[in-house]
């Protein structure tokens, strides 16, 4: 960790970090589908076990959320990486590999795959990273690719 910014120019293809873990509660992943996706399988177990599910399942939007809630954190501990994170412009192949379930202990992995410096705002470069959410036992359940703007050096 360090307070120094860290600028788009400092940023490397290949670089990564980790964050989490998060452990999923049962009582968060009713609650979330009860406000924003409320399909059955993510509210009782009774529904859950009609479905391929068997089982109460967090929604994919909430797995989402949950490595949101990581990322942040992680990335406030760094003042100097926050300082230059600009947000992001969106997420491309965004994929829910198998269902998170209470009790779950998630984890990511950030890798910076490309960046190019933005061609209409010259303040900002695109960086985009290979996300990759894990269960505890090491097998993915989300994979995706944020597109994030990051502040250039000034000059």
């Amino acid at each position: 960790m360090t307070d120094a910014t860290v600028y788009f120019e400092d940023i490397e293809v290949g670089d990564s970090f980790a964050f989490g873990p998060l452990t999923v509660s049962r009582e968060e992943t009713i609650a979330f589908a009860a406000e924003f996706d409320a399909q059955p399988f993510h509210l009782s177990d009774e529904a859950a076990a009609a479905t391929h599910f068997g089982t109460l399942s967090a929604s994919g939007w909430h797995t989402t959320a949950m490595f949101m809630k990581m990322f942040v954190t992680e990335m406030q501990r760094d003042p100097g990486r926050q300082a230059a994170s600009l947000g992001a412009m969106g997420v491309d192949e965004l994929r829910w590999l198998r269902p998170v379930r209470p009790g779950d202990t998630l984890r990511g992995t950030s890798e910076v795959i490309d960046k190019k410096v933005s061609q209409s705002r010259p303040e900002m470069g695109i960086v985009r990273s290979k996300v990759t959410i894990l269960n505890q036992d090491e097998k993915p359940v989300l994979t995706m690719i944020p597109i994030a703007m990051w502040r250039t050096r000034p000059v």
